[in-house]
């Protein structure tokens, strides 16, 4: 495939420049100011859109194979290149569990078959996620992102002192389900606080996050293992990861544009505003905003868990956790954080697509002579409202729906291949 895009501005070299750019045989072969129409290329015109480096999100599921009626590969693919993303990191609470070769290759055909866009599993750190035995964590190394039990934290100090120390033998990370189950009230709904007792409801606490991070840096300093915190939603949880990466430990996190736009103060009775870790109170939010701007927090992931509409129809209490985002974490981000100066676009971009390939081992280097095609056109100057009623996922459970937000991807060329077009 060989085509031109024309007349946009390019991120390029830190900052929007008008370029045209050819792409041949799945990479960018030139960069120009102006590349002439001709010959066998087609031409799509962007005038006055903008071109940015593909998005990779360290963090979904994509809940096949298993979950099939809430997500497939292709649609949660498909709905992650409408995002912009170029690169997905699938998580592994399926069915079965990819915790060893032929579990994992299962789920490799699929993805060879049927993914959109680039799309790197995660291996389970124990058997069926189960806690009581280490999973085949030699034999996936080669072909997974790092190791996780997303999903529900390893319970057990010593179960993942030994996945740290095997993780660091094979050169992989441990991404980490942060969650003390012994912390955890049965039946909890939301954020554990005011806003919970004033409901009636019962609440999950910030110290079922934090204080197994706590164990984590703890047994990272033991074992020197590269560990990644995911979706992050606590204050004290950040303060953590900023100390260890104070004593140059080899810890990185993610939190997730729910997080960093929303309290639990203004959540509705709606399974759409029921995920884990809950969202938290308007002093964790502040502090989770200051991580992004001081560069604490590495990347954004949307954690993007669809369901069914049955399973999101019990309100808070009575719906099961997770939300899609991966079609409008980008205009979140950008119209909250970038149009209203907090972040740079240079840092969005950063923790949106550099800081999470860096983490994962997603080869990116972004726009650029010679480089693979990972490239999604955005229109940042018109403002849209978001409509879950549009989305290509089988999920449309998302506390964005509705939203007025700037930032529409028009295009998403993965791999040099058109994955999205508006």
């Amino acid at each position: 495939m060989k085509f031109v895009l024309k007349n946009s501005k390019v991120f390029y070299g830190g900052k929007f420049v008008p370029l045209d750019i050819l792409i041949c045989d799945g990479n960018v072969a030139a960069l120009e100011r102006e590349i002439p129409a001709g010959g066998d290329a087609a031409i799509f015109d962007f005038s006055g859109a903008y071109v940015l480096p593909g998005l990779v999100d360290p963090h979904v599921h994509l809940r096949e194979p298993g979950f099939e009626y809430k997500e497939t590969i292709r649609t949660g693919t498909l709905a992650a290149a409408r995002g912009g993303y170029t690169a997905v990191c699938s998580m592994p609470n399926l069915n079965p569990v990819p915790d060893d070769l032929p579990n994992l290759q299962r789920q490799l055909e699929i993805i060879e078959r049927d993914a959109a866009v680039d799309v790197r599993p995660f291996g389970a750190i124990t058997r069926g996620e189960r806690g009581g035995e280490l999973s085949d964590m030699e034999a996936l190394a080669p072909l997974v992102a790092g190791f996780s039990d997303d999903g529900r934290g390893v319970q057990s100090e010593d179960m993942m002192r030994r996945a740290m120390v095997l993780a660091k033998e094979l050169h992989k990370p441990i991404s980490a389900h942060a969650e003390d189950e012994g912390l955890l009230k049965k039946g909890w709904a939301m954020n554990d606080g005011p806003c919970a007792r004033v409901r009636g409801l019962v609440g999950n606490p910030p110290e079922s996050e934090w204080r197994q991070v706590e164990r984590d840096l703890r047994l990272v300093r033991e074992t020197g293992c590269a560990y990644h915190v995911c979706h992050v939603s606590t204050a004290r949880t950040l303060e953590l990861i900023r100390q260890a990466k104070a004593e140059g430990l080899d810890v990185t996190c993610e939190t997730g544009p729910h997080y960093l736009t929303l309290t639990d103060e203004e959540l509705e009775d709606s399974g759409r505003f029921r995920m884990n870790p809950p969202i938290r109170s308007a002093a964790d939010r502040k502090a989770l905003i200051l991580g992004i701007v001081d560069g604490t927090v590495d990347m954004i992931a949307t954690d993007h868990a669809p369901h069914s509409a049955q399973e999101k129809s019990g309100g808070l209490a009575g719906s099961l956790n997770g939300i899609v985002g991966l079609e409008c974490a980008f205009p979140v981000m950008y119209t909250r954080f970038v149009r209203r100066g907090i972040i740079t676009m240079e840092q969005l971009l950063n923790l949106m697509s550099f800081a999470p390939a860096a983490r994962f081992g997603i080869p990116r280097a972004g726009i650029a002579p010679g480089a693979r095609a990972d490239i999604a056109v955005f229109d940042l100057d018109g403002m849209f409202r978001i409509d879950s009623s549009e989305f290509l996922s089988m999920g449309h459970s998302t506390p964005f729906d509705g939203w007025s937000v700037y930032g529409r991807c028009l295009m998403t060329i993965s791999g040099g291949k058109i994955a999205w077009r508006a």
